[in-house]
């Protein structure tokens, strides 16, 4: 097992934790991936697969509002939290265990839409790898279908390598949570290290270690070039309401 398998697998029970109210993200995170496949021309009978699901955040709120959603990722863990959260938001979703670097082993088909959103991509350590993964990706989609991810926005973050991320503190019922990053870097990779301050009744410390590539945005947009996308364009907080950055290729 790998350093992100790992990293994620042991984050899952706790991964909730670093959103102020997931739920309440779900459906505002839909809501905005929905207003943007519309202005690509699709609508809520396209067909999705979230390769990078995670613990469903995207995938289940994506399907409360109407789409049909097929979800994958490369960790048990995760994978076994969004079953449980699915059921519990009474959706119905496809899961599959899968490397977004191989999907055609899982995935016969193709879909309209595929996502793989909150900075999975740089997960790939070479420019290789990322390569693969977004010649496996784009493989999935349908003729004029559509390709929708996010990253951090690496161009910014390149220029002065910041140490750490700031701290979210989000109030509880029983104290607060505080939630950082440590950032590493080494070149254009970055060693993280993901830490969880619960203090509430009783203090406890949770950390999570994983690595990233940072990924420029135009070493992304020339791949899915490379790939056959005829289109490429990049939105950004301000535009969108999302966190990163997310870019838009069009098959």
């Amino acid at each position: 097992m790998d350093i992100t398998q790992t990293f994620y697998d042991n984050l899952s029970t706790q991964y909730d934790k670093l959103f102020l109210d997931w739920q309440s993200a779900t459906h505002e995170q839909a809501v905005i991936l929905d207003k943007l496949f519309r202005e690509n021309g699709l609508d809520r009978s396209a067909h999705i697969l979230d390769c990078a699901c995670g613990i469903g955040t995207q995938a289940i709120g994506l399907a409360a509002l109407g789409y049909t959603v097929t979800a994958s990722d490369i960790s048990d863990g995760e994978l076994a939290e969004a079953k449980v959260r699915a059921e519990n938001n009474h959706v119905t979703i496809r899961f599959e265990h899968a490397d977004f670097c191989a999907l055609s082993e899982t995935f016969p088909e193709r879909f309209d839409i595929v996502i793989c959103m909150d900075n999975a991509l740089p997960h790939m350590l070479s420019g290789e790898d990322l390569g693969r993964a977004i010649g496996s990706i784009t493989n999935q989609l349908k003729e004029n279908g559509i390709f929708v991810g996010s990253i951090r926005d690496y161009d910014a973050l390149l220029r002065d390598k910041p140490p750490y991320s700031p701290p979210y503190i989000h109030k509880t019922d029983k104290g607060q949570r505080v939630s950082f990053q440590t950032w590493n870097w080494d070149g254009d990779h970055y060693k993280l290290t993901q830490y969880i301050i619960d203090d509430e009744e009783t203090l406890q410390v949770s950390r999570f270690d994983c690595e990233y590539r940072a990924t420029r945005r135009e070493d992304l947009t020339s791949l899915l070039t490379a790939e056959g996308c005829s289109e490429v364009i990049w939105k950004f907080p301000e535009e969108t309401g999302f966190y990163q950055p997310i870019v838009i290729a069009k098959k």
